[in-house]
């Protein structure tokens, strides 16, 4: 009985060692992030913040934000104290899940616990209207 062995050669092992590089670096882009790429501008990794969400009242219609734009219920923004004018953040109801994206135009909230405050079509997004307050989770690219 004669045992033959296939000869193996340098580039047979180069070829295959690119070959499962490839396979790696394909199954990492493949991987779903839980924020789509496109959803909230910057560069760096995703921030999570919780805590309290409330929502402008009326009287504010039309004020000038801290960012010089005149402030309107119908569009989705929100106040925050520290975060750069805007930056686009995803804001989470963790009570139904439900989330939007705002951008940051103003500086608020300044009340203990409450880290965001929404304008009304925002909040109404994510079912908080009769509620007033509501635990939210923020998450933001800085």
């Amino acid at each position: 009985m004669r045992v033959s062995f296939k000869k193996i050669s340098f580039s047979n092992i180069i070829t295959h060692k690119y070959s499962f590089i490839f396979l790696i670096l394909l199954a990492g882009a493949c991987h779903r992030k839980t924020i789509p790429e496109n959803a909230l501008t910057g560069s760096g990794r995703i921030h999570t913040e919780y805590g309290y969400a409330s929502y402008y009242s009326d009287k504010f219609e039309g004020r000038k934000t801290a960012s010089g734009e005149a402030f309107h219920q119908s569009i989705f923004t929100a106040a925050h104290k520290q975060l750069p004018f805007g930056t686009k953040v995803r804001v989470t109801n963790l009570s139904n899940h439900k989330s939007v994206i705002v951008r940051v135009n103003d500086r608020g909230p300044f009340v203990r616990g409450r880290i965001i405050d929404l304008s009304k079509s925002a909040a109404k997004n994510i079912d908080m209207l009769n509620a007033g307050v509501v635990k939210v989770k923020i998450e933001y690219r800085k």
